[in-house]
């Protein structure tokens, strides 16, 4: 009989570790990958906007910072890539740039 309650007990436990996986823990680590892939996605002349509500443009981006051109005096300010919130507009590429990336495809 003690077997028995040992087994279910062990098997609550599972069921209630399971619920919480699915319920809490996978759509976080869905939503972290995806915000991950956005910052990684910035280039140059994109509008983004910072955890903090700064909307500016990206003047130039490295690895782990991107310089962000603020207000009409194009003030360039570094920002940790952590920083960015969101992208609001990406940068519109030139014709002859898609014409290069798509032969580069090819």
């Amino acid at each position: 009989m003690q077997q028995k309650q040992l087994i279910m007990s062990i098997a609550l436990w599972v069921v209630v570790f399971a619920v919480f996986y699915f319920i809490l823990i996978r759509p976080q680590k869905k939503k972290d990958q995806k915000l991950r892939e956005m910052r990684n996605a910035i280039d140059k002349g994109d509008t983004v906007v910072t955890i903090g509500g700064i909307i500016a443009k990206v003047a130039k981006v490295e690895e782990d910072k991107v310089v962000l051109d603020l207000g009409p005096s194009r003030t360039k300010v570094p920002f940790e890539k952590w920083a960015i919130g969101r992208v609001v507009e990406k940068a519109a590429k030139d014709e002859e740039a898609i014409e290069v990336e798509d032969k580069i495809e090819q």
